[in-house]
């Protein structure tokens, strides 16, 4: 089940966060961060456990972030991370945000839910303020990757649309 995060999940989040971040996976957050930012994250709950989690963290009107992308290592490949991140999308749109990008060693798992890759430097300044605290700055070697909600909700509808006809 996914929902949006409580705050008594988040030491299981700081737990989930912390296996990727230990292998340089993902960056660390600390307990008081995920406390600060609790609003942003959606869990995915299972036999009343999180076992996996993502936040969607907006950065300007019209771009949000999705960070802290973790699944439980033993249930990854049975679509929880995907609906994680489609989960965040949906958010977005809702906020009336047209485009979100991420920062991953995933490329291709995002590359196929509809992600394209962009070159760094396309993302605004803002964007960097966690990456100065990084123990891989100024030398970051993730991929970034941009959706356009705009783009894919036409073709959504162009699609509906077509196979009415």
């Amino acid at each position: 089940m996914i929902r949006k995060a409580k705050v008594s999940d988040a030491v299981a989040i700081v737990s989930l966060i912390q296996e990727y971040a230990q292998r340089g996976l993902l960056l660390p957050r600390s307990l008081n961060s995920v406390y600060e930012h609790i609003r942003d994250f959606w869990v995915y709950e299972e036999g009343g456990r999180v076992v996996g989690c993502v936040a969607l963290q907006v950065v300007w009107e019209d771009l949000a972030e999705i960070r802290s992308l973790a699944v439980k290592e033993d249930l990854q490949g049975k679509g929880i991370g995907t609906k994680l991140v489609k989960v965040c999308l949906e958010e977005a749109l809702s906020l009336g945000i047209r485009r979100v990008f991420t920062l991953t060693y995933a490329n291709e798992f995002f590359k196929a839910l509809g992600f394209e890759e962009i070159d760094k430097t396309k993302l605004p300044h803002k964007v960097w303020g966690d990456c100065v605290n990084c123990v891989k700055f100024p030398n970051c070697d993730e991929v970034a990757l941009i959706i356009d909600l705009e783009k894919i909700n036409q073709e959504a509808v162009s699609t509906i649309e077509s196979s009415r006809k």
